[in-house]
């Protein structure tokens, strides 16, 4: 695909102008007054302007998020959200502590040898870096199985009732 400046695809600076995106005109760009036609006019089945909703006013946009904020389904997102993020905290701050004291209260319990040179603190290190990997894990498959789909219904709805259009 050739370039507005000239260039050919694949050359250095190249920018793709092919995406979505650019399909749909800003609003008012490709728009002509129905007297008025041009090489794609008001009469062009083929080429339907964007019509973009107009935003509602500050104060409405207001009145949609608090009413969304109090809607059953945004507590349920909530709740779920917390039910797993404050118990996981706890855990995971619990087993950093009990690591962090046993290596300043208990130093020859962390420095016995388990195997070679590997000793207690060493295995109980790497056992902070897996529990991070694991609680990441475990975080992404609760948020998918449990609130991304909720979460995404009410933020659409929200889009729809404040005019907004997402691409």
């Amino acid at each position: 695909m050739d370039k507005q400046d000239g260039r050919a695809a694949g050359e250095p600076g190249d920018v793709r102008l092919d995406g979505p995106w650019y399909e749909t005109p800003a609003s008012g760009w490709d728009e002509w007054d129905d007297d008025t036609k041009g090489e794609r006019g008001a009469a062009d089945p083929a080429h339907q302007p964007a019509r973009v909703p107009q935003p509602r006013s500050p104060a409405t946009r207001d009145e949609v998020y608090l009413t969304v904020q109090r809607s059953a389904a945004f507590q349920e997102v909530r709740r779920r959200y917390r039910r797993f993020v404050v118990p996981a905290t706890a855990a995971f701050l619990a087993w950093y502590l009990a690591y962090v004291i046993a290596a300043t209260a208990a130093p020859d319990l962390m420095g016995h040898r388990v195997t070679g040179a590997l000793n207690v603190a060493m295995l109980a290190g790497l056992g902070q870096f897996a529990t991070t990997f694991l609680l990441t894990w475990a975080y992404a498959r609760h948020a998918r199985l449990h609130r991304d789909r909720a979460a995404l219904d009410i933020r659409w709805e929200t889009q729809e009732l404040t005019g907004r259009t997402i691409r």
